[in-house]
């Protein structure tokens, strides 16, 4: 949040629970429901997207119905000076959905959307010069991925 922004209220939270859920709903479906004006809630929304709470409105889409039948999540440990190439390159690889750089064993976590075995071969090929990659193909997602909880 921007160092003047203001705290998030009871109404704010309503609203970022209900795009959370629906990013789609017009800002008089969102104002029905929390008990506002359509231009009170695009106040707010302008207001939350200034401040960088609000980050961006999305769809989501099902990479099976686009032909990736496979997902996997790929860790990896860069050799020495090669922690920003391995960021580089997966950025530039479409088929990284999510990349993350973390502590412990591995310095990076990604999660890929391949159409195959061979096609994950392709991918983790890319990465390979640059250190060591262990890769596991996802079975299930029992968490699907989901909005911040906004509770207390």
């Amino acid at each position: 949040m921007a160092i003047d922004s203001k705290p998030l209220d009871a109404t704010d939270l309503r609203l970022l629970a209900e795009l959370q859920e629906e990013a789609r709903l017009s800002q008089a479906e969102l104002g029905r429901r929390v008990q506002l004006s359509p231009p009170a809630v695009g106040e707010r929304l302008a207001r939350l997207e200034r401040d960088g709470v609000i980050t961006g409105y999305r769809a989501g889409v099902d990479p099976h119905a686009l032909g990736y039948a496979l997902a996997a999540v790929v860790r990896m440990r860069p050799a020495p000076r090669q922690i920003s190439t391995v960021a580089d390159i997966a950025r530039a690889t479409p088929e990284v959905v999510e990349c993350h750089r973390v502590t412990g064993e591995d310095c990076f976590y990604m999660k890929v959307h391949i159409r195959s075995v061979e096609h994950l071969e392709e991918v983790i090929d890319r990465f390979t010069p640059y250190g060591q990659t262990t890769t596991s193909i996802i079975q299930s997602s029992p968490v699907p991925g989901r909005g911040v909880e906004l509770g207390a």
